[in-house]
């Protein structure tokens, strides 16, 4: 069951989610936004890409009970949402100013310190609790191969910000997709990967539709 919120906030299984931008610097061939037009009915084609955290503010209070309910909320939507860290990181302020108890998760493809050319992960720790780090493969060839970055060094700046996250003691989670055709990802060696830089591990399996 999705429901849909002006594109800015939407809810998977009555779980929050922020869709704060389009833009993004990799191009993943396992995204689902060039599987499918929507997520579970939710459109996240954005008209403009400018969003503001006073926008997304004024649609969460308008779901504000809802969203208390929760337990968490989810920056994640058709874009790396830390290209707009300034207004992830005022939203997470309005967060746990206004919720109690409610938990914030960013996923993230990891470029955001290659990006903004500063270690953003001190501004976001006072804020989050969770990040899921998309590492993507075991070595820089597979992540260019499957990952398509815009970035130069994509696949050391991924490994390098999963690093800060837990250097900064947000729970920290390194994910990769695992049978995408064509894609020889290796799930042990990445699980070793993700350990030695003290993070969690997630594998998750390649849907051809996306959900």
């Amino acid at each position: 069951m999705v429901e849909v919120n002006e594109n800015l906030l939407y809810f998977l299984d009555d779980k929050p989610y922020i869709n704060m931008t389009n833009a993004c610097t990799n191009a993943c061939v396992f995204c689902v936004r060039d599987q499918k037009e929507d997520v579970q009915g939710a459109k996240l084609w954005l008209d403009k890409d400018n969003i503001t955290a006073e926008s997304v503010i004024n649609q969460i209070e308008l779901k504000k009970d809802k969203v208390q309910k929760s337990g968490e909320i989810v920056f994640c939507g058709y874009g790396e949402p830390l290209i707009r860290v300034d207004e992830v990181v005022k939203i997470s302020r309005y967060l746990k100013e206004n919720f109690l108890n409610l938990k914030i998760r960013i996923n993230t493809n990891g470029h955001a310190n290659a990006i903004h050319k500063r270690n953003v992960v001190l501004e976001l720790a006072p804020y989050v609790d969770t990040i899921s780090v998309s590492l993507n493969a075991q070595n820089e060839e597979v992540y260019n191969k499957i990952s398509n970055p815009k970035i130069e060094n994509a696949y050391e700046e991924v490994k390098r910000f999963i690093r800060a996250c837990v250097e900064e003691k947000i729970h920290t989670i390194a994910s990769i997709v695992v049978n995408v055709p064509n894609y020889p990802v290796d799930k042990e060696r990445c699980e070793v990967i993700a350990k030695s830089l003290g993070a969690k591990f997630r594998a998750r399996d390649f849907i051809p539709s996306g959900y």
